[in-house]
């Protein structure tokens, strides 16, 4: 992929990060993934329920990860997990 950036930027920024504890690095990681969630959570449809939110959003991460079988399959059981989870409500 061609990157607008100079590679004298992207050195300095990564000196930056590597610069960083470990610690600091994890979490900016799971902040990227929260923050992606919520991008992805944002761009669904309003009236959907929580299990749908979650069939939705294995699609957007991982449908190009699973034949289709397979992808059946997983949404199948998180349509089963959700059913359980009201049920106990």
């Amino acid at each position: 992929m061609k990157s607008d950036t100079s590679p004298e930027i992207q050195r300095r920024y990564r000196e930056m990060i590597l610069a960083r504890s470990p610690e600091e690095r994890f979490r900016m990681g799971l902040d990227a993934c929260a923050l992606a969630r919520k991008f992805a959570l944002a761009s669904l449809p309003p009236d959907l329920d929580e299990t749908e939110k979650r069939v939705q959003l294995f699609l957007r991460y991982y449908k190009n990860d699973f034949s289709p079988e397979q992808r059946e399959k997983i949404i199948a059981a998180l349509r089963e997990c959700g059913k359980r989870q009201a049920q106990s409500i």
